[in-house]
């Protein structure tokens, strides 16, 4: 059964999230679309309050609770900044909101973004273990808590393994194609993005004036022959 709520609440909140933001942005109601969105996390308060009922009758604690605690410490650590990526696209694209910026993909800039994300890994995991934990202390002693602690050490690995990851970003930073350092092609592409591509485009045209110009003057004769200027 908890497995089974695990995937309703996971398809809930992609159906939630749709609809608040279709409600939100193309229907134009933003308060009905923010209340949509505020929903989510009953989702979570519904699996959690499941799960400890299913414990308080008697169940035996098995490796179900101890993905529920998991799905509910991910959501709490990655729910909102899914909720704010998703709603910043949508305002783009059906609303007046500026272009969203895409995460940097080299230099120190992405290893600054691998860090942030594994901070909300960190948050995931301690909601987790702190929920495992909780079981363990209900069900107590004389209970079989083995799984509920299997799946602590679980979520500790799992932390373990993105900071490894993200680590690696610091210590060996990806660089972009012009060989750089920096954030490359896409770092310039959402600078540009973020001051309207107005200064980028007026400069292209600056440029290309000034090539025609050079061009105009070296196929004139008396450009490369001064004595011709004044002539006739």
């Amino acid at each position: 059964m908890i497995v089974t709520l695990i995937v309703v609440c996971e398809v809930a909140f992609w159906v939630l999230l749709a609809a608040g933001l279709a409600v939100r942005y193309p229907l134009k109601m933003p308060r009905t679309g923010l209340a949509l969105l505020l929903c989510e996390p009953l989702l979570e308060l519904v699996l959690l309050a499941v799960t400890a009922i299913d414990l308080k009758n008697g169940a035996e604690p098995s490796w179900e609770h101890g993905l529920a605690a998991l799905y509910i410490g991910f959501t709490v650590g990655y729910g909102h900044y899914t909720i704010g990526r998703l709603d910043a696209y949508a305002a783009h694209r059906f609303g007046t909101g500026p272009k969203p910026v895409k995460p940097p993909r080299y230099g120190y800039a992405r290893a600054r973004h691998e860090g942030v994300l594994w901070l909300r890994t960190l948050v995931a995991v301690a909601v987790a273990a702190a929920l495992l934990q909780g079981a363990i202390l209900y069900v107590g002693d004389g209970g079989a808590t083995e799984s509920l602690r299997s799946w602590q050490w679980s979520a500790l690995r799992i932390a373990g393994i993105h900071g490894v990851i993200a680590l690696t970003y610091t210590i060996w930073p990806k660089k972009g194609p012009e060989g750089k350092g920096g954030e490359g092609v896409e770092g310039s592409w959402d600078r540009g993005s973020q001051s309207g591509g107005s200064w980028d485009a007026g400069s292209e045209d600056a440029r290309s004036q000034d090539r025609r110009s050079q061009d105009s003057r070296s196929r004139d004769p008396r450009s490369q022959d001064p004595s011709r200027t004044f002539t006739g």
